[in-house]
């Protein structure tokens, strides 16, 4: 029979007090323009996380994070490349590691996010935001088809709005 795993036995994860354990390989590459964007964004006094879920919480959640840090905040906020972050110790990752202040907006109550960055980054303590709760909606929809893009869109506005007065 043919192994249908996603990942070859070597990569599969083992579950040890509490925690699996990952084999992530090394980045060959690097983009320079991450990089340069983590260079600019490092005075910024709060980073931000943001799930990547691609469900209908998750996308509010990534919505709300790109309108908190490029339209309603941008001069307090750094947005974090979770997937740069996570794979790779560079710039992105030590956005997250010298902020005073990480958000990180879930888009439920997996928390992915957070926890991802929590298993590169010992002693993390970001505010974890349960983004699925500042917002109204029928929590029997799961699929991004299952909004229109102009409730997702309203729903990340009221959601990065909420946040941004907090800052």
């Amino acid at each position: 029979m043919k192994n249908r795993s996603c990942c070859p036995p070597e990569n599969k994860t083992e579950n040890q007090d509490g925690y699996e354990t990952v084999r992530i390989a090394q980045a060959q590459n690097n983009c320079r323009l991450c990089d340069d964007y983590a260079e600019r964004q490092k005075a910024k006094p709060v980073a931000v996380l943001c799930c990547e879920g691609a469900c209908l919480r998750g996308e509010v959640a990534r919505q709300a994070a790109n309108l908190l840090c490029h339209t309603l905040a941008p001069e307090k906020t750094a947005r974090i490349c979770l997937g740069g972050a996570f794979t790779k110790d560079t710039g992105q990752r030590d956005l997250v590691r010298t902020a005073p202040r990480v958000l990180a907006l879930e888009g439920c109550h997996v928390n992915c996010a957070s926890r991802m960055m929590q298993g590169v980054l010992a002693g993390l303590t970001p505010e974890v935001i349960a983004v699925d709760r500042l917002y109204d909606f029928d929590r029997s929809r799961f699929g991004i088809e299952e909004m229109s893009p102009e409730e997702i869109q309203a729903h990340a506005r009221t959601v990065a709005q909420q946040l941004a007065a907090t800052l």
